[in-house]
């Protein structure tokens, strides 16, 4: 029989809980302070496009089936009473509306989109709407590849088109520009709701205006509306958040993030669970000199006067993080060999580490506390002492104490092995005449002599912006030898100096580098920055790839969107086929026949297939003549110059045939029939090929053309439907509800 758990010995101290009674710790599997998700909006438009493409497949991928034909007898009803609503001048106007959601105005939109985000060095917000245009093209692609829909049947079409019409892919791309533009050019709030009303507004007037003209149907816009706005932006939320990357305009710094709603509920609540700490109020706190974490103020409850002082850390300063020192790895090389973090949670632990290690140093670095979670691996809070009544540097005076704090601040990191990286009036803090230190985010353990000289002259520098060079020049005598100032000052130029300083400096109107080096004995050559290393190569060599291959993308991206999706995605068009065949007959109206395709012989494949207003175009390619060898389009008139008459195809149809010309010896005929025309191309892409063309072609030759040559195979290929033999298929699949024009 167990005895059970041990009992202390008598009079032993009762055992502690681990964690004392005012904190809690998270259970596993409960969410965290401020957990990770999609607005609810963004689930409502991911749930529509699942329904609705799921819907759309379900109902067209089989063809004109039987609730294909009962949508699209509900959905030419409603083109019809558009399209013939009683409205003078709606036709004309419409027009106009239907070119303004058409290239070449959306690509214009588009590049104007992209210059913008350039302009505004918004890169994340770019990448991002470039990657969501190329998975919505694709997606798209797929969903042609199973529906094939073609335009509305009974309306007349007065607007150009190109390629199935479901989705609408006009109104998928406006959708597109306007999502992408309200989401990084238009701050959250007032302003993005109403841009939002425009942009629907406009969509719609838009959608009117192409059913108008009978190119859309009311599903193909709202599907293409539905995939528009749905794919660019479950991108910007994804990968963009608003919290992370706001859109902020009038000075306001892109990696302050809000510290109200949910994020400030948050942060208390993280505070009083994970350190037992309550808070009752939070505020930003020194945003001017704060580029890499978002500062605050917090006000500890039921304690008046009792602040602390916390630093906001999400994984978009990490980002940031990686960029600084990829940049400065590119500009200095070798003297700036370091590892950018590898996450939110290893920064804070980086600056909670040094602010430990600064104080074992004796700086005058504020007490750390510890820091708390707020969203796992991607938002964290670092809790420190609040330096209250200090005043910036650059607001106070500095007196030789305050100098010499100064200076035996970089003295101490020296002999500890220290550089802080980011030394500017905006991290030295004076109180009760002494010098404070703060931000040492970025400090190195065992730095480069080279950061550690700049380290030096930064302070130097600081301290006379206050002061005069001079009367720092004097003071730092005491603690550094000439030797060392003249290297400090060789090595702080340009951008070794934070960007503050460097503002600081200019603003000042004094040439203080200047007057310190005229103060040496002995002016110091400038130490080289630009160091060559392999890893500095190689990174730039990755770089520049990265660049190029980003740039071909989104020259691609922005060619694709500015190109009609004219392309018929089937993978055959013989003579029953009836969604290409439907499509080609409504390019062509006024053709009495359409081209089709018949069994090919060996060697033949179908390549590739288009249908657009006024035209269709079919290619095949051949093992021996190469790409695109034959080439068929359809057309209401051809031109058929010196071509001559030979033995008719079909009943109805006159073939002629024009004189080979061209070093590939293109040969073409012409099937003329009423209302339309069939140019025939032959155009063999080796040369061999021309020659074998020729032969047989050749008059008096004893070779004739067979089925063997490529030119006695032509015949056999083209084959014709009749315009009345359509139109009754399409009547009797759908019970004479249907009628083609």
């Amino acid at each position: 029989m167990s005895a059970g758990p041990p009992r202390p010995a008598a009079g032993a101290p009762a055992r502690l809980p681990v964690l004392p009674a005012d904190r809690r710790r998270r259970p596993s599997g409960a969410p965290p302070p401020l957990p990770r998700h999609i607005e609810r909006s963004g689930l409502i438009w991911l749930a529509a496009a699942i329904i609705a493409t799921a819907a759309a497949m379900g109902v067209f991928a089989g063809g004109l089936s039987r609730w294909a034909v009962d949508v699209t007898v509900i959905d030419d009803a409603v083109t019809r009473r558009v399209a013939s609503a009683p409205i003078p001048g709606f036709t004309a106007v419409a027009r106009v509306i239907a070119e303004a959601g058409a290239a070449p105005a959306a690509v214009i939109a588009g590049y104007a989109l992209v210059l913008a985000l350039i302009v505004l060095r918004r890169f994340r917000h770019l990448l991002v709407l470039v990657a969501s245009y190329a998975v919505l093209t694709l997606l798209t692609a797929i969903f042609l590849l199973v529906v094939h829909r073609v335009l509305p049947f009974g309306v007349p079409v007065q607007f150009r088109w190109a390629g199935f019409s479901m989705p609408s892919v006009e109104i998928e791309k406006t959708c597109a520009v306007l999502t992408g533009a309200l989401y990084t050019l238009v701050p959250a709030g007032r302003w993005r709701r109403r841009g939002g009303w425009a942009a629907a507004a406009i969509v719609v007037v838009i959608g009117l205006a192409r059913m108008r003209l009978g190119v859309d149907a009311p599903t193909d816009v709202l599907l293409g509306a539905i995939l528009g706005v749905t794919v660019p932006l479950l991108g910007m939320r994804l990968f963009a958040p608003e919290e992370s990357f706001p859109v902020v305009y009038g000075g306001a710094h892109g990696a302050h993030l809000d510290l109200g709603g949910a994020r400030g509920e948050a942060i208390r609540r993280a505070l009083k669970d994970q350190m037992g700490i309550e808070v009752a109020s939070v505020e930003p706190f020194g945003l001017a000199g704060s580029g890499g974490s978002s500062p605050m103020r917090l006000r500890r409850a039921g304690e008046p006067g009792g602040y602390l002082f916390g630093k906001l850390y999400a994984r978009s300063h990490v980002r940031a993080d990686r960029w600084y020192k990829l940049g400065r790895q590119l500009r200095y090389g070798r003297l700036e060999d370091e590892q950018s973090f590898k996450g939110v949670r290893r920064l804070v632990q980086q600056e909670d580490y040094a602010l430990r290690i600064c104080r074992d140093a004796g700086l005058p670095t504020p007490q750390p506390y510890g820091f708390v979670e707020l969203t796992p691996d991607r938002e964290y809070l670092l809790l420190t002492e609040f330096f209250a009544g200090a005043a910036e540097l650059g607001d106070a005076t500095a007196d030789d104490t305050v100098i010499d704090d100064g200076l035996l601040i970089v003295r101490r990191m020296w002999d500890a092995g220290l550089a802080h990286r980011d030394i500017k009036p905006a991290n030295l803090l004076v109180r009760d005449g002494r010098l404070l230190l703060i931000d040492v985010a970025f400090a190195e353990v065992r730095p480069t002599p080279w950061r550690q000289a700049v380290d030096l002259a930064n302070m130097m520098l600081c301290l006379a912006l206050r002061s005069s060079a001079e009367q720092v020049y004097q003071r730092t005598l005491k603690f550094f030898t000439v030797a060392d100032i003249s290297e400090a000052f060789a090595a702080a130029r340009g951008l070794a100096l934070p960007s503050q300083l460097r503002q600081s400096l200019r603003a000042s109107g004094r040439e203080l580098h200047e007057g310190f080096l005229q103060l040496l004995p002995r002016r110091p050559a400038p130490v080289r920055v630009q160091r060559w290393s392999a890893r500095r190569a190689g990174a730039l060599a990755v770089v520049v790839v990265t660049v190029l291959v980003l740039v071909i993308g989104l020259a691609n991206a922005l060619v694709n969107t500015a190109t009609p999706a004219s392309a018929l995605e089937v993978s055959n068009m013989d003579c029953h086929a009836l969604e290409p065949l439907l499509a080609e007959a409504q390019s062509v109206p006024t053709a009495s026949e359409i081209v089709c395709i018949r069994p090919l012989p060996v060697g033949w494949t179908l390549g590739r297939v288009q249908a657009l207003r006024g035209t269709s175009v079919i290619t095949l390619d051949n093992d021996r003549a190469g790409g695109d060898a034959l080439q068929l389009t359809l057309t209401g008139h051809c031109a058929v110059g010196r071509a001559t008459a030979i033995r008719a195809a079909e009943p109805g149809i006159r073939r002629l045939r024009a004189p080979g010309s061209g070093a590939r010896y293109a040969v073409t005929w012409y099937d003329v029939f009423p209302g339309g025309c069939v140019r025939i191309a032959l155009r063999p892409a080796t040369q061999q090929a021309a020659v074998d063309i020729r032969i047989a072609l050749r008059p008096g030759t004893q070779q004739a053309a067979t089925d063997e040559d490529l030119a006695g195979q032509v015949p056999a290929i083209v084959g014709y439907v009749s315009r009345a033999a359509l139109r009754h298929e399409l009547a009797q699949r759908s019970g004479g509800r249907l009628r083609l024009n």
